[in-house]
């Protein structure tokens, strides 16, 4: 039997879904069927359209109305984050998933959109055999302890300082 560990990709640098997403195709190459849940986007970007390739193996589902910078998280994100727990949980317990990825929890527990404690319940109560990977900017501490692998993404330098904006196929 496989042992599934819990992975989590944090920082405040540019990666950390990226990481998620490679990691979801190399399961799909090993046979592993993968749920994906992004919790705050909404936005369909260029990985949307690569892993409709394997739309046997990887199931992405978007719950968010965008990201919540500059403004206050209402009750839609709310119902979203929410709708996105049940989910997860259904992902992880009917045995069909390998590999449960929850794209920017982080972002949704820092933003009071998730409850902390219903994560972490949610980690030690995982099926042995299924590999977890939380991704987002501030992980909590909690989180950061019950992981197996806890990676740090960190911006050292970054073009958008520059003023480059966004480019389809690298950023979206």
């Amino acid at each position: 039997m496989r042992k599934g560990y819990i992975q989590v990709y944090t920082g405040n640098g540019k990666g950390k879904t990226t990481a998620a997403l490679g990691l979801a195709v190399r399961a799909a190459g090993a046979g592993l069927s993968v749920f994906i849940a992004q919790f705050i986007k909404r936005r369909q970007c260029s990985e949307h359209t690569a892993l409709e390739k394997f739309d046997d193996l990887i199931v992405v589902k978007q719950y968010g109305n965008g990201f919540l910078k500059g403004r206050q998280a209402n009750d839609s994100d709310i119902d979203s984050a929410r709708k996105a727990i049940a989910d997860v949980k259904e992902a992880l317990f009917c045995g069909k998933h390998g590999l449960v990825i929850l794209d920017e929890i982080n972002i949704a527990i820092h933003y009071g959109l998730v409850n902390i404690d219903e994560i972490l319940d949610m980690m030690d109560s995982k099926p042995s055999d299924v590999e977890i990977v939380l991704t987002g900017r501030y992980a909590d501490r909690r989180i950061r302890e019950k992981a197996d692998l806890v990676t740090e993404m960190n911006c050292v330098k970054h073009y958008l300082e520059k003023g480059v904006r966004a480019r389809p196929g690298i950023e979206y």
